[in-house]
């Protein structure tokens, strides 16, 4: 399967998104409805970037270069039918060339229950650097991972 990663281009493409984002894992859990995810997506300091796969989208990264967290990939979102086909990978290694070219790291949360995002992240080369118990929901935690750009 052919992955094209652009810039977000449209209303269109922010609903569409914003849907994908809803009505999947670990939003649902966290609380993120569609009016805050479109409100994510649309904020001016985020880059966001889709995934396209068979003229469709197949996933999003928001990516924050602002704030104490320069370097921050804020949210990944794959569609449910093309999970598993490499598209996070794509997503995953796309938003590290942006960050690495400012940035001496790269971070990322992953809720404690989010089991198979945070193989992906480890497999990746990510390192856990902190938990916030509690941080959005009671009762789990929120793991804050790192990856320094390669020497």
């Amino acid at each position: 399967m052919s992955i094209s990663i652009r810039p977000i281009l449209n209303t269109d493409e922010i609903e569409t998104c914003a849907r994908m984002m809803a009505a999947s894992e670990p939003w649902i859990t966290l609380g993120r409805d569609y009016a805050a995810s479109r409100a994510t997506l649309t904020h001016p300091d985020k880059d966001v970037f889709v995934a396209i796969a068979n003229d469709q989208i197949a996933g999003f990264v928001i990516i924050n270069m602002h704030g104490a967290l320069v370097g921050y990939i804020q949210s990944i979102c794959i569609a449910e039918t093309f999970r598993g086909h490499g598209v996070g990978s794509h997503l995953m290694q796309f938003a590290e060339e942006q960050i690495f070219r400012t940035s001496a790291n790269a971070f990322i949360m992953v809720s404690s229950f989010n089991d198979g995002a945070r193989r992906l992240y480890e497999r990746l080369g990510y390192h856990v650097v902190g938990e916030l118990t509690d941080f959005i929901i009671k009762g789990h935690s929120e793991i804050l991972l790192r990856k320094t750009r390669p020497s």
